[in-house]
């Protein structure tokens, strides 16, 4: 048997068995790769093989962005800028029906363009929203549906992670160029989920929430724009050619920090608990 084939069907043995025992996918991508190199090399030659692969497969500086935009949003869920995002898009969208789904939909699309991860802002909105929802006697399976829907904006509104991936495996494709591409897709996505979750909530007699007053609608506005500036301050230094992707991803770290320190949501002594909180 020819050594690449014997190689192929060690891993197409291994790996399904691996998944079907309940292992994570990410350990049996290691474990059935180590078992189909040892199949084909001696111990000291797979050893050395797998190591220098590994390495080189994570020596990129563009996926250094990916865990720091997810630390970004973790840190803002801790840090009281998640709340403001969700007041924000409560005024914005209250009139319409089903006011606190389409809430949602408007905080997802404001927390995934700042922390780059639709898991981070589905968490976010699910824990800030999903409680109020069940109180005004929203439907779970709705108010779920809605949340999963609108959170992979996320993945297209800059920063997004899935672009960061997919310019380091292409290579020579622009992280700027990514990015200026997904606004408008990002906004599509998010208005033809806002329209049907309004169609939804109609046929639900889900009602709108009462008129905001100006001068709460104004104060709440206020206090959400130093939230919202580090989209300008991330994607504008990013577009400008100021800093990378993997530079802004650490500046956002940095000034989701510092603002959550400023609004006293955390103290310092927290910061190690919320690293490994994203580490997980």
């Amino acid at each position: 048997m020819e050594l690449a084939l014997q190689t192929g069907l060690t891993l197409l043995a291994v790996f399904p068995v691996l998944l079907l025992i309940g292992i994570p996918i990410s350990v049996t991508i290691g474990i059935s790769s180590v078992i189909s190199i040892l199949s084909a090399l001696p111990w000291e030659n797979a050893v050395f093989t797998a190591s220098q692969r590994i390495f080189t497969g994570i020596n990129s500086f563009s996926l250094l962005a990916i865990p720091f935009f997810v630390l970004a949003g973790i840190i803002m869920n801790n840090g009281g800028i998640a709340t403001r995002l969700v007041n924000c898009a409560k005024v914005i969208s209250g009139r319409m029906p089903g006011a606190l789904a389409q809430s949602n939909v408007v905080a997802n699309m404001l927390f995934g363009a700042i922390s780059g991860s639709g898991a981070a802002a589905a968490a976010a909105m699910g824990g800030t929203i999903g409680p109020l929802e069940e109180k005004e006697g929203y439907d779970k399976n709705y108010s779920t549906a809605v949340n999963v829907a609108s959170a992979p904006v996320g993945m297209l509104i800059p920063p997004s992670n899935t672009m960061i991936v997919y310019s380091s495996v292409a290579g020579s494709v622009s992280i700027a160029a990514l990015f200026m591409a997904g606004y408008i897709p990002g906004l599509l996505w998010g208005g033809a989920v806002m329209i049907l979750a309004g169609i939804m909530a109609k046929k639900r007699g889900y009602q709108a929430e009462s008129r905001v007053p100006l001068k709460v609608a104004l104060k709440t506005f206020w206090q959400a724009i130093p939230s919202l500036l580090l989209i300008v301050i991330v994607i504008g230094g990013i577009l400008g050619g100021i800093f990378t992707a993997t530079e802004g991803s650490a500046i956002a770290v940095v000034y989701a920090t510092v603002l959550s320190l400023i609004y006293k949501a955390f103290k310092i002594k927290d910061i190690p608990r919320i690293v490994l909180e994203a580490a997980k």
